[in-house]
């Protein structure tokens, strides 16, 4: 395998709804830079990125893979990402590891979830998004509405960088090249607007360079327009779109070419928001990824995927920052004090890992056998980046929960291995202990994920790559509590035994914070009336009491915790007292602060025959859903978007097969949390109280 440096490289997760084309364009581009020898299909389970057998079975990708490849002296990282709904999570987990993502769209199917949701993450972690409408071939009378979609959901900065010709078996550029084009009749569009866009676009933060374009007339190159451009990518202030038919290869050659020169090489994409934890504050970091500083700049990488084989053991799939990594050195992981040595160093081409000597700045990298790696673990060669870390990924909240126990006597403990192996790799996944509603109440451990699907893979996974068989209950809602309004409380802990006792007091106040904000706890103290070394441990009661609620055992949310006031004694206050003084005051603040339960409320998108839509938005009112509205995707399908209570539609895919005879397809996501009716909270806390009972 050929070396690069860091501008030479492109790292790029390409994400987009199932069935956009994302693993046939994959293919596409490495049969062209010749990576491969023969295009595989995903029909057939033979593609390069689907090579799991469990991938081959669903006929859809269901983690992440990596492939790579070489074109006009660039080396190109390209991560396949699940485009399953319910794979949401998995799809998010290579963000950090990228600058650049590439958003499919198929162009029958338009714009859907996934594709939104994907659009939405991509911006909010600072990528560079290129978005590619595939399989065009076939579609003509769709591409130009397409496309004003895409500007009106996405913003109108997306704008073409190539457009199809009338005869769809070519694409124009519209950017990069500059010669006279105007006898290519096209589908829709002119070469000269377009182009005229993009460059009116890329100038807009530039006002020298827009002094200079108006001297010239339109004679500025697309090296002149560089800079700006990848300012205006990176800011997110142009979002190019181009036209592909993964099947045909008809834009393939240009989207390579896209990737090459548009999309930003490591250097020049927005860096990596590494902090430095020091004494309580989080400190900002500068990572030098210059080729002069390689030599001398600390190694500096973290991992952003797992995968665990029975056979081959745990795998770390790594984004180097700084410094070069080779074989033979020393590394540490996070504040480990033990260093292990880099014995192999890969390049993962699907299933293939290919050894490589070294990896420099910006490179994608793997490494094997390291049973300390995980998601978000950093790996240096000093004890001064001990403390580094990025910004946790935020991922999909689990709203779908399966109860498991082993099928077979004394399986517990392979269980949890197998349970947190699968968590290791996927952190979409949780586990948790058996909620309201497992018919064994205890005893059983809990697996939530995105939904039923997401829970199905973890399960067959289990039983066919570990060899691991689990009874399941059916899926408990994830309800939360919280409270509603504001409320004081002073609790003293105090215990005599003889010899040295405990002695804790605490005053705490909490007050209720938006859906979806969590937790916040603050320290209000003064005058040293609770030491400052017995502050975290108030903090750990209220957490304590928060796990399992007080109406009817739930986990608490969104709630603002004030540390007040306290009493501490010399001799007797130990950590255990004020963690058990903050627990019981939390309690008694709760009960007096109006508590509620919350229940999940999903988003969903049901794509039924024009015939069956006043069925599907009866039954949903019915499930105490709304009705969002619908979209006709053609003259035979409407897409009703709905919003309703998880408890209410948690058995919706027999229903909705029911009512459309099979036809009906949906996808569901998570959107907030609200309160739950007063009656089913009744019922819930009557549940609850049975439970209590029964154990007592």
């Amino acid at each position: 395998m050929a070396e690069f440096i860091t501008e030479q490289i492109r790292n790029i997760a390409v994400l987009g709804h199932t069935r956009a084309g994302k693993s046939t364009l994959i293919e596409a581009l490495l049969y062209r830079a010749e990576a491969i020898t023969q295009k595989g299909r995903v029909d057939k389970g033979t593609n390069h990125a689907d090579f799991t057998v469990q991938e081959q079975a669903h006929r859809h990708s269901l983690d992440p893979s990596f492939l790579n490849l070489d074109f006009n002296q660039h080396h190109i990282n390209l991560i396949d990402t699940p485009g399953l709904p319910d794979l949401f999570g998995r799809a998010l987990l290579p963000l950090p590891g990228v600058e650049s993502v590439l958003l499919v769209i198929n162009a029958a199917s338009g714009i859907e979830t996934i594709t939104q949701r994907a659009f939405k993450a991509a911006r909010t972690q600072g990528k560079v998004v290129l978005i590619a409408i595939n399989h065009i071939d076939g579609n003509q009378a769709t591409l130009p509405k397409l496309l004003d979609d895409i500007q009106t959901r996405f913003g109108s900065r997306c704008l073409p960088v190539n457009l199809p010709t009338a005869s769809l078996d070519d694409v124009v550029d519209c950017y990069l090249h500059c010669e006279d084009t105007c006898a290519t009749e096209l589908l829709f569009h002119s070469i000269s607007s377009a182009r005229d866009e993009l460059v009116d676009t890329v100038l807009e933060e530039d006002e020298a360079l827009m002094d200079l374009y108006l001297e010239q007339g339109e004679a500025l190159s697309p090296q002149q327009l560089h800079e700006p451009l990848e300012r205006a990518l990176r800011m997110g202030h142009l979002v190019p779109v181009c036209f592909t038919s993964s099947e045909t290869d008809v834009g393939i050659d240009a989207l390579l070419e896209l990737i090459t020169k548009l999309l930003p090489n490591p250097l020049e994409a927005n860096p990596a928001q590494f902090v430095n934890a020091v004494a309580g504050k989080l400190i900002p970091v500068d990572v030098t990824q210059k080729a002069n500083d390689h030599v001398l700049a600390h190694v500096l990488a973290h991992v952003f995927s797992v995968s665990i084989d029975p056979f081959f053991g745990r795998m770390g799939v790594m984004r180097l920052h700084q410094g070069t990594m080779t074989i033979g050195m020393k590394l540490f992981i996070g504040e480990g004090r033990k260093p292990f040595k880099v014995t192999h160093l890969f390049k993962l081409q699907g299933d293939k890992h290919v050894g490589v000597p070294r990896a420099v700045p910006g490179d994608i990298i793997a490494l094997a056998k390291i049973d300390e790696l995980e998601v978000g673990a950093v790996l240096h060669d000093s004890h001064d980046e001990d403390h580094f870390h990025l910004p946790e990924l935020s991922l999909p909240q689990p709203i779908f929960s399966l109860a498991v126990s082993p099928k077979r006597r004394g399986d517990e403990h392979k269980i949890a291995e197998v349970l947190n192996k699968l968590v290791a790799e996927d952190p979409s996944l949780s586990l948790g202990n058996a909620s309201l509603g497992s018919k064994d109440g205890e005893g059983q451990t809990v697996l939530r994920g995105q939904g039923e699907l997401h829970l199905q893979i973890a399960i067959e996974k289990a039983h066919d790559l570990f060899h691991v068989d689990m009874d399941t209950d059916k899926p408990a809602v994830a309800y939360r509590e919280t409270v509603t309004t504001s409320a004081q409380s002073r609790y003293r802990h105090k215990k005599q035994s003889g010899g040295s006792g405990q002695f804790g007091e605490v005053e705490i106040r909490i007050e209720p914070l938006q859906r979806g904000a969590g937790f916040e706890f603050v320290s209000q103290v003064v005058g040293g009336s609770v030491p400052g070394q017995y502050i975290s441990a108030v903090e750990k009661g209220v957490k304590e009491a928060m796990l399992h609620g007080l109406l009817a055992g739930f986990p608490m949310q969104d709630i603002k915790v004030s540390l007040l006031d306290g009493k501490h004694h010399s001799v007797d206050s130990k950590e255990i007292a004020f963690v058990m003084a903050g627990k019981k005051a939390f309690i008694d603040a709760v009960n007096l602060a109006t508590p509620v339960i919350l229940e999940p409320i999903v988003e969903m998108k049901i794509c039924v025959a024009t015939e069956h839509v006043g069925d599907i938005t009866g039954d949903i009112s019915a499930r105490r859903g709304m009705v969002c509205g619908t979209n006709a995707i053609n003259e035979q399908k409407i897409e009703v978007s709905v919003e309703a209570p998880l408890a209410a539609v948690d058995d919706y895919s027999n229903r909705l097969k029911s009512m459309t005879g099979g036809d009906g397809q949906f996808s569901m996501v998570f959107v907030r949390y609200d309160i739950t009716p007063e009656h089913i909270q009744k019922s819930l806390i009557k549940v609850h109280t049975k439970i209590d009972e029964k154990r007592a």
